[in-house]
């Protein structure tokens, strides 16, 4: 997994004037995300080729693995930053409800 140095973190990432939630990735960020997603829409192509071709079920239940693992990868990069940057702020300005939304948010990953 690429770690992304705190300070390519947007300092007001969560909130907008119009109490919108909503990210606010830095270039290199969304770069780096757009990377993942590009590798993992090929392995998702690749997965159906292989179905399209007949592949023997063990092989394409293997890719399927490797897609899921990617895809836990990006997860994994998108609640780092989150974490870093948009839960950190939200405490500091008091709203402690936010804990409960990143439990939330860290179970729906880990099913």
């Amino acid at each position: 997994m690429e770690n992304l140095p705190v300070e390519t973190l947007n300092e007001e990432c969560c909130h907008t004037d119009k109490g919108e939630r909503k990210s606010h990735h830095s270039e290199e960020q969304k770069k780096a995300l757009i990377s993942r997603l590009n590798r993992i829409e090929g392995q998702v192509r690749g997965v159906k080729r292989l179905i399209e071709e007949d592949t023997y079920c063990d092989d394409v239940l293997t890719q399927i693995s490797a897609v899921q693992s990617a895809l836990n990868g990006l997860g994994k990069m998108l609640l780092e930053g989150h974490m870093k940057s948009c839960i950190v702020e939200r405490i500091q300005d008091g709203d402690t409800e936010v804990i409960d939304e990143l439990l939330v948010t860290v179970k729906r990953l880990m099913k």
